[in-house]
């Protein structure tokens, strides 16, 4: 889990279920006839609503692409929070702690 973006609006965070492997890994994995797949998430907090929301699958691939077109050109904070605020509206799930 990778803390992307924190500000007083939104959290974003990466998460990655499944641990990276490495070459030995691999190789044991394929012998048993199967390779597993990497699943990766992100989940967007919004602070101000208390909502949050979980993007994977698709929805995950468009926001990584999301964050590539951030790394090649620099947002301002404004420009990252306006594409946030376009996911939050799919937040339906209240934050709680456990």
């Amino acid at each position: 889990m990778h803390t992307l973006y924190d500000s007083d609006s939104f959290v974003v965070v990466h998460m990655q279920s499944n641990p990276e492997l490495d070459a030995d890994d691999v190789i044991q994995m394929r012998g048993r006839g199967h390779l597993a797949l990497a699943r990766h998430g992100f989940e967007i907090v919004d602070k101000r609503s208390g909502r949050h929301v979980y993007l994977d699958g698709s929805w995950a691939e468009l926001f990584q692409q999301q964050i590539t077109a951030w790394q090649d050109n620099t947002p301002t904070q404004e420009e990252v929070e306006d594409a946030l605020e376009h996911y939050s509206g799919l937040a339906s799930s209240p934050v709680m702690l456990h």
